[in-house]
């Protein structure tokens, strides 16, 4: 039986392979990466483990198994083509057909990224929810068995991804879904409102494209996750956790904690929401752990959708911040060049009735604000927020502070 769970041998394997790769034991690096793919075959990991093993065979000096790994990791769905061009462990294969072919392609699918209104919204993965939701009803005992097979076993590649990022386990998707008997039955005809969004997403997408000309609109998959991540993006797309953006009027609450019902979103946001993680796929890597980098990674994701769908994803947040951003400056001021992001953002555990959680994206959503505001050109303020490389600086050019001397 195929599980979707990634077994702790699996990453075990992984974790020696990196090691030995670290070591410069190449050959025993490929070993423990071919046993990684072994013992869980499918999933987002796949593409990554085969680029390592790439990497090794290429080190060793052995084009031929380096560039058949490679074509590998592309076909299960790597698609990074910037790193894969100036990685130098791949040196060796540069002027290869092969590889040059393989460049190409990713290239080309690259170039096709840069139409807002080619981006596909996949709802597969929502659909085979409902399959097996309704099989596993009639079949309880079985209840496991069923999920794997029809839900992660058909995972679409957007679903690969959140399952690693955002779900982890089956166990654990089971579990949510177990303690939530009366909401999942309610939102079921919620979750299958996407078709009549798509001319919001796209207008979203064709306003990005008038701000900032260099963007790219990869795929969005609808997913339903274990209520721990309402959207997130990977090297495939969009991800868009739906059950956690299904609330209309007649959805029970009572089974919902604190958090789960602050961070209960109405259908209708779910276009915001999808142009809050296109700035995420859109925006500079950063290396900086900083919670001022973390709050500005989120806070532009806030602050450009909402200039492009005209909601702010996070205005309970606002409503609770403003009146106090004074104070909550003070707070963030004293944390802000420390990795202390986890006070900030994704504290859902730190939720209280008088003090929301994630007050990182208020921060980080008024820096850029106040450097959006002080630029002359607003278009090119929008590039400078996406292509920021130095948090510290960009957050000194804002001015942002000078408002409470």
């Amino acid at each position: 039986m195929f599980s979707f769970y990634t077994p702790p041998a699996h990453e075990a394997f992984n974790k020696k392979g990196t090691e030995e790769y670290n070591k410069k034991n190449y050959t025993q690096a490929i070993d423990q990466y071919q046993q990684a793919i072994k013992a869980t075959p499918q999933g987002a990991h796949v593409r990554s483990t085969y680029y390592n093993i790439a990497c090794c065979y290429a080190l060793l000096g052995q084009k031929e198994p380096a560039l058949k790994a490679l074509q590998q990791a592309v076909k299960a769905g790597y698609k990074n083509v910037s790193h894969l061009k100036t990685d130098t462990d791949l040196d060796l294969l540069r002027k290869e057909k092969t590889y040059l072919q393989v460049v190409g392609q990713l290239e080309k699918q690259q170039a096709q990224l840069g139409d807002p209104l080619k981006a596909q919204l996949v709802t597969t993965d929502v659909h085979n929810f409902w399959k097996a939701y309704d099989l596993a009803a009639k079949n309880p005992t079985k209840q496991q068995e069923i999920f794997e097979q029809q839900y992660f076993g058909k995972a679409s590649v957007g679903l690969q991804d959140y399952f690693q990022n955002k779900i982890s386990s089956v166990e654990l998707f089971l579990n949510n879904l177990n303690n939530k008997q009366a909401f999942f039955p309610a939102i079921r005809k919620n979750t299958l409102q996407v078709d009549a969004m798509k001319p919001a997403i796209y207008q979203s997408f064709q306003k990005m494209k008038e701000l900032y000309p260099a963007a790219t609109f990869p795929n969005v998959y609808f997913v339903i996750g274990r209520y721990n991540s309402a959207g997130t993006a990977s090297d495939n797309g969009l991800l868009i956790g739906i059950d956690q953006f299904s609330r209309t009027e007649d959805v029970p609450l009572h089974e919902l904690n604190l958090w789960e019902r602050n961070n209960y979103n109405y259908v209708h946001n779910v276009p915001p929401l999808i142009a809050h993680e296109l700035i995420h796929f859109i925006q500079s890597n950063q290396n900086d752990t900083t919670l001022l980098a973390n709050a500005l990674t989120e806070g532009m994701a806030d602050f450009i959708g909402e200039l492009i769908s005209g909601v702010n994803t996070n205005k309970r947040i606002h409503d609770f911040a403003n009146p106090r951003e004074r104070q909550i400056w003070k707070e963030f001021k004293q944390e802000m060049y420390l990795q202390r992001a986890y006070n900030w953002i994704g504290n859902g555990n730190q939720e209280r009735p008088d003090r929301p959680a994630d007050l990182g994206y208020y921060m980080g959503y008024k820096i850029c604000e106040a450097y959006y505001n002080k630029a002359q050109d607003k278009k090119q303020a929008i590039k400078d927020i996406l292509e920021m490389k130095d948090a510290k600086a960009f957050f000194e050019q804002s001015g942002y502070a000078q408002k409470f001397n």
